[in-house]
């Protein structure tokens, strides 16, 4: 099984290394070319957001991955990788040039819990896996949900965690904790 990760900037190398300790295979895409090469799933890493909305634009590559994830391929996306999917962006601006894939109906608010100095680590369900680490590193939050929408994960009253259709998103980096069960409830989407 070949996963590619997005790999324009962020956490991706290692979503990498977490997913090939399970067996599978990894592509990294950087280029609009990549895309055309066979994958079976993909993996939206944390980063910014902003600046990887930007680049798949850029590079001509965001109207392949969203039509890709709208025909059902299974996503993981994790902390920045949430926020491209998110349906609505708490506090946009209207009129601002939209940078996401828009695919989840749902509400995340950006860098909610403050800067650099407000990241932290915890542990706590996420449905169907059990208790996991759970680290935060100027995470979002998921303000709320439309239908279909599953929350896997909640923190403090704040929804950290969800699964809509072929799609797993997260506010934290399960790639930055040595518990990979997260990462193998993806590859069993695929």
């Amino acid at each position: 099984m070949k996963i590619g990760v997005l790999a324009l900037q962020g956490a991706f190398a290692e979503h990498e290394k977490v997913l090939e300790q399970l067996g599978a295979e990894c592509i990294e895409l950087r280029q609009a070319r990549n895309l055309s090469e066979p994958y079976d799933a993909l993996v939206l890493p944390g980063g910014e957001s902003t600046v990887q909305g930007k680049l798949l634009k850029e590079l001509g590559m965001f109207d392949t991955i969203k039509s890709q994830i709208e025909n059902g391929m299974p996503v993981l996306a994790t902390c920045a990788g949430a926020i491209l999917l998110a349906e609505t962006i708490d506090g946009q601006i209207k009129g601002q040039p939209e940078q996401y894939f828009g695919t989840i109906p749902m509400c995340i608010r950006r860098n909610a819990y403050g800067r650099q100095l407000g990241s932290f680590h915890t542990e706590a369900q996420v449905a169907g896996i059990g208790t996991v680490p759970m680290t935060f590193i100027r995470a979002p939050y998921i303000a709320s949900v439309g239908d279909g929408v599953e929350v896997l994960a909640v923190v403090e009253e704040r929804i950290v965690g969800v699964k809509h259709k072929n799609q797993m998103a997260f506010s934290f980096h399960p790639e930055l904790d040595p518990d990979v069960r997260i990462h193998k409830a993806f590859l069993k989407m695929i």
